[in-house]
């Protein structure tokens, strides 16, 4: 499996031709020079709806003709909106061509922007995406919270995209803790340093997790690794 990272929370997965990206927060981030048309998906899935996340999740399924993986609610919402939509909800599992999905808890409020509204768009969700016998967890936007070392003992993580913005979601300290409990392969720092309230130190939570038992990568915008 492939990963690239496209900024903040935003990671492009790959594997034997299939492209799933999560979490397309493209054109909303001056940090980010990939625009929404540069994107070729078999998927788009989203861990939630705030524009961060959502972000250019409809352009891009419109773009490639592929469907939005979302918790029902929220996939709802892209199918009223004309875009192909799978629904699902925690603890759920599917498999598509090239890739399985299982949604898993995170705590996190979740709405999404429909002009000046704000719409109910279900829980948030983290996201166990698996291709090539290979399962990458993005964590989603969450709390700490003890079904995370649930979540590490019912599976094996390859690899793991976690929070440590702090504000919105925990900081690096918790989320070094949150890798302990998971046990991934990899831990990836995500959503931090793209605002003002969520500046962080990525490598110093990598040391962190070094020295804890955990292999951290920290990855530049536009870098990628192979698992």
């Amino acid at each position: 499996m492939k990963l690239t990272y496209y900024g903040h929370s935003c990671i492009m997965a790959e594997h034997g031709g299939v492209r799933v990206i999560i979490d397309p927060f493209l054109s909303g981030n001056p940090a980010v020079d990939v625009v929404p048309g540069d994107i070729r998906a078999d998927a788009v899935i989203l861990t939630h709806g705030h524009d961060d996340h959502f972000g250019d999740a409809l352009e891009i399924a419109r773009n490639n003709d592929c469907p939005v993986i979302a918790v029902h609610e929220l996939a709802l919402h892209c199918a009223f909106k004309g875009v192909g939509s799978h629904g699902m909800n925690l603890g759920g599992a599917f498999s598509f061509e090239g890739f399985s999905v299982k949604l898993v808890p995170a705590l996190h409020s979740n709405s999404v922007r429909d002009g000046e509204t704000l719409l109910y768009a279900g829980v948030s969700a983290g996201v166990l995406l698996t291709m090539g016998g290979l399962t990458f967890y993005h964590l989603g936007d969450t709390a700490l919270f003890s079904d995370l070392e649930l979540v590490g003992r019912l599976h094996r993580i390859d690899a793991a995209a976690v929070p440590i913005g702090g504000n919105y979601t925990m900081g690096p300290d918790e989320g070094v803790l949150a890798a302990q409990w998971i046990k991934p392969g990899l831990a990836i720092p995500v959503h931090y340093n793209t605002f003002s309230a969520i500046m962080q130190d990525g490598e110093a939570f990598a040391r962190n997790c070094e020295e804890n038992g955990i292999p951290c990568r920290v990855l530049d915008i536009g870098e990628s690794l192979e698992l």
